[in-house]
């Protein structure tokens, strides 16, 4: 699958940091309004590189995972994302970034959400029934399950030598898993009709299903915190390793913790990303005190835009968590996957140096492999570029032309250079409510199909398909071109 050469004389350690539904304008490096402190993130920013044009592959979390991951565009395999008690998103020939930098000598783990399935042994169809927001629902029970074996198909199967995390926040089983084992079996059910908790801002998005007895989801962000700490705390300078650490927040359930309620001014969200900063804190002051900062390489960004819950936010706060971009979470309007994006490695990144070159985080697998010194096979990462040579010199203007924005499979876009097309006349999927519609000053268009000049409207508000109809031609080849490279809806 791909072929190692010579090994480097110093491997540096490298740890991707992996916030959940974060806006590309919670950041106050970003967004000198924000309502919401990030002094860690911001630091982080002064010590690395901040790219300014970086997006996700999708706009929906499970797609972007694979597409992170793998450096394979998500819809060359599927758009949804991965459903309670859902099957693996991979297959067995998808090499991941943990396969490659395990081939070199890497101890490997991912601490924290994971979302991208597992091959569960399920012994019958859900028996469990429940009407949840006026909706009749099936779900699975925890008698519906077989847990007598470890689950496979998850992490340790991809590349990862340890894990642990509770697979995602609001979907069940609600438990902890560490490896291929769950700490203790989820013999109860999570009835979100009739939970104990409160949540400090929105709804409990919460999936019904099985869970253990006494689960606290207000638990769940400090124990992957202190597990991502005593990690590192357990590393050496003499065996290199790469951490994974997925995030559960910003995420609904919007739930801070009680010592970071008021540290914001955009309300529990604005706490929520408060403590979320504070996590990467953390993890920035783990490597410092084990004295692995200077050989680690920090990537820090978001697996797509603010949920829908930063509309009625901006109003009531002023806080725009999608900063000047147009779209949410879903979209594939710019706000639904332009995404933070902070790379720091001492004493080979540029301090506080900033990109506006295009990248996207299928980027990331051959970008981690040139620095490990890996060859990758063709087959491999198919839509990855290395953005290595940009890390290594801030004068470096451009990376690559062209990238594929897509959350579902009929609406598409496509940025190539300056230019960006979408092949609908909106591309809306969250809707926006017309009081932030008005508040913006946004209108809507009616061609069949939009383009945008990107350097001069970022937030796309004038569409330029009838003033330039050859572009669009162009731009529809283009895409085609890509698409055709292969495209498997499943």
């Amino acid at each position: 699958m791909f072929q190692i050469t010579h090994a480097q004389k110093t491997k540096p350690n490298i740890v991707i940091i992996y916030a959940d539904d974060m806006g590309y304008g919670d950041l106050k490096c970003q967004n000198p309004n924000s309502k919401i402190p990030t002094p860690n993130l911001d630091k982080l920013a002064s010590e690395g590189m901040r790219f300014t044009d970086a997006h996700s592959s999708s706009g929906i979390c499970s797609p972007s995972r694979l597409a992170l991951l793998t450096g394979m565009y998500h819809w060359r395999r599927q758009h949804k994302i991965v459903n309670s008690f859902g099957a693996s998103m991979f297959k067995d020939s998808d090499v991941t970034i943990a396969n490659v930098l395990k081939s070199k000598g890497y101890k490997t783990a991912a601490i924290g959400k994971w979302h991208l399935g597992w091959d569960w042994q399920i012994k019958s169809k859900p028996s469990g029934k429940i009407v949840q927001r006026g909706k009749k629902k099936t779900f699975y029970k925890p008698e519906d399950i077989d847990w007598s074996n470890p689950v496979k198909g998850g992490p340790l199967d991809r590349g990862f030598d340890y894990y642990f995390g509770d697979g995602t926040i609001n979907f069940p089983p609600y438990a902890w898993i560490e490896n291929e084992n769950f700490i203790e079996l989820p013999k109860e059910i999570m009835n979100p009709n009739g939970i104990a908790f409160k949540t400090k801002e929105g709804s409990w998005e919460f999936r019904p299903g099985p869970k253990v007895k006494g689960w606290n989801p207000y638990e769940v962000l400090p124990t992957l915190t202190k597990k991502s700490v005593a990690y590192i705390e357990n590393q050496n300078e003499t065996e290199p390793f790469f951490l994974y650490m997925a995030l559960p927040s910003p995420h609904a359930p919007i739930i801070p913790n009680d010592e970071f309620i008021g540290k914001s001014e955009a309300g529990a969200y604005g706490d929520f990303m408060f403590q979320t900063d504070w996590v990467v804190g953390q993890i920035l002051k783990a490597l410092r005190s084990k004295g692995l900062d200077k050989n680690t390489i920090v990537v820090f960004s978001s697996d797509n835009g603010p949920e829908k819950y930063a509309f009625a936010r901006a109003e009531k706060y002023n806080h725009f968590s999608m900063g000047d971009f147009r779209g949410l979470k879903r979209d594939v309007w710019e706000g639904g996957h332009h995404v933070p994006f902070i790379v720091k490695w001492p004493n080979q990144v540029a301090k506080g140096s900033v990109s506006n070159a295009l990248v996207s985080q299928v980027d990331i697998l051959s970008t981690v492999a040139e620095i490990a010194n890996v060859h990758l096979e063709k087959q491999v990462a198919p839509d990855s570029k290395s953005f290595l040579s940009i890390l290594k010199d801030k004068n470096i203007k451009e990376h690559r032309k062209v990238v594929v924005h897509n959350t579902f499979k009929d609406v598409w876009g496509l940025r190539d250079g300056k230019w960006l097309y979408i092949n609908k006349k909106t591309g809306e999927h969250s809707k926006m409510p017309d009081s932030f519609k008005k508040m913006r000053g946004y209108s809507d268009f009616e061609t069949d199909c939009l383009l945008f000049d990107m350097d001069k409207d970022p937030e796309q508000r004038v569409n330029l398909s009838n003033t330039y109809p050859e572009k669009i031609v162009k731009m529809q080849a283009l895409l085609q071109k890509e698409l055709d490279k292969g495209y498997l809806d499943n």
